[in-house]
């Protein structure tokens, strides 16, 4: 017999892979009472140094709000679910709030990094999946 998936951590990062991971609950045949977790991880504000100086940035409140308002706008789109809006490190953050809500699973894309280039800015996903102590489902582009 197979166990019922009680709470479900979304790792949503409002992007194009956010959209294929929402497609990716709604074919999952999800029992009405399984809880989805939708949370987003902020950068801390140690972080700094990733702004793109060429550009003008969001104060941390209109960050934060643009966020909360994406996560809304998804969570209209999933009955039984809730938002945690919450900043430090992405695949820490991720793994401490499966741990602190029990999940029996954790749902999180991946940005696709080959190479070099995911040695040097590090796999999110990868990061999760090995530290994580329920099931992990990676969607992939």
């Amino acid at each position: 017999m197979m166990s019922v998936l009680k709470l479900i951590i979304v790792a949503l990062d409002c992007s194009e892979t956010s959209v294929q991971l929402i497609e990716t609950l709604n074919i999952l045949s999800l029992q009405p009472q399984t809880k989805l977790i939708l949370a987003h991880v902020l950068p801390s504000p140690e972080s700094d140094g990733e702004i793109a100086a060429d550009r003008p940035h969001q104060s941390a409140a209109a960050l934060y709000q643009a966020m909360e308002k994406q996560l809304q706008a998804y969570q209209a789109q999933l009955p039984n679910s809730e938002i945690e809006l919450v900043a430090g490190d992405a695949a820490e953050e991720i793994v401490r709030l499966a741990n602190i809500y029990h999940a029996d699973l954790i749902v999180i894309g991946t940005r696709g990094l080959r190479g070099v280039k995911r040695v040097i800015e590090g796999s999110v996903s990868s990061q999760v999946a090995a530290d994580a102590t329920c099931s992990v489902l990676v969607v992939k582009r």
